[in-house]
């Protein structure tokens, strides 16, 4: 009887000891995950812009293909840039033939300036012999009764006294009308200021009509060709700012804590698991849609779709990592990768790319 309890007692005991080194490895590994929180939920993003014309016309010239890779400044496309150039020598020469006209009107003026300032003179001269006249009679009429002057005198004077207040008359009627004929140029000066503004339009739309890359980029989603009519503002293509890669990696919030800015990264690809890339936190999502509850949230926030809608799951949030030498390669918009975080670790690493 006692043998048969001993063998019992030995067929528990690897039970026993595969049940403790289980807990245990889970144990390790609750703690490898919260010291390294880990998501296959990830995803290769990049910056993009769409490239449009700025101008409308027929594009003459198509220096790119569909996912080909450019540098900062490459030609991307030339919209016909012949109505624009014929805007711009119209206005060159309407500023050419208005500056002459400005010139000649000056010219004018400054005539009509100088008689103006003649007449005005005579008025003055005008006004001191019309002066002096009167003068004159009101010194003579007194000295007729006592018979020193004679009548005749005296209707010389008053004759001579009408006749500077007429020229007096006359000469300030010829000064208002030679004061209102100076016409200035600032009506002329204005129109040349327009003209300008004509010419500075002009020109740029012709630089618009000359499209570049802003960055070094990989164009995609070119579907038109040479011969197409670009229309203002209406997409092209799309470039694909290839300066920086960014995994975003969608973690839950119970991982999240201790996470920051700056947290050094490790990511891989689904496309080639051998590489490890080395990267830091870029930033963390303080947002994402929330489709239960009734809770109304901005649209343009990101939508994480959750796997069990029958619990109670934990929220996740999207962290955005910043790879700091990412194999162009390899790197495509939408490729599946794997982030594991390194609150711990310290430094930036410099094992990017490497094989394990």
């Amino acid at each position: 009887m006692a043998t048969v309890a001993s063998r019992t007692s030995k067929r528990k005991w690897p039970a026993i000891i595969l049940v403790v080194l289980t807990l245990l490895l889970l144990v390790f590994v609750v703690r490898q995950l919260d010291r390294a929180p880990r998501t296959d939920d990830a995803y290769v993003y990049a910056d993009t812009i769409n490239v449009v014309p700025e101008v409308n016309g027929r594009i003459v010239e198509l220096a790119v293909r569909d996912n080909q890779a450019v540098k900062q400044g490459d030609l991307l496309l030339r919209i016909d840039p012949r109505p624009y150039q014929d805007a711009l020598t119209r206005g060159k020469a309407s500023l050419v033939a208005l500056d002459r006209q400005i010139e000649l009107t000056q010219r004018s003026v400054n005539a009509q300036q100088y008689n103006a300032e003649s007449v005005r003179a005579a008025v003055e001269r005008a006004r001191a012999a019309s002066s002096q006249a009167s003068d004159t009679l009101h010194r003579m009429e007194p000295l007729l009764s006592h018979g020193y002057v004679s009548a005749e005198d005296v209707d010389r004077a008053r004759t001579a006294q009408r006749s500077t207040q007429a020229e007096l008359s006359a000469a300030q009627l010829q000064a208002q009308q030679a004061a209102a004929a100076v016409s200035g140029v600032d009506a002329l000066v204005a129109q040349r200021a327009v003209v300008m503004a004509e010419i500075s339009i002009a020109e740029l739309n012709l630089e618009y009509a000359t499209v570049r890359a802003p960055f070094d980029g990989r164009v995609v989603s070119l579907k038109t060709s040479t011969g197409e009519f670009a229309t203002a503002l209406k997409p092209v293509f799309t470039l694909i700012d290839t300066r920086h890669w960014y995994v975003v990696a969608n973690f839950r919030e119970t991982e999240l804590k201790g996470i920051r800015a700056g947290t050094p990264a490790t990511v891989y690809l689904m496309s080639d698991p051998g590489q490890r890339f080395q990267g830091k936190v870029d930033s963390i999502s303080y947002g994402v849609a929330n489709d239960e509850g009734g809770l109304a949230l901005p649209s343009g926030l990101p939508h994480i779709q959750r796997t069990l809608n029958w619990v109670h799951v934990a929220q996740r949030f999207p962290v955005k990592i910043r790879v700091d030498q990412p194999n162009l390669e390899l790197f495509r918009v939408g490729t599946s990768a794997v982030a594991v975080l390194e609150p711990g670790r310290a430094g930036d690493g410099n094992g990017n790319g490497e094989r394990h």
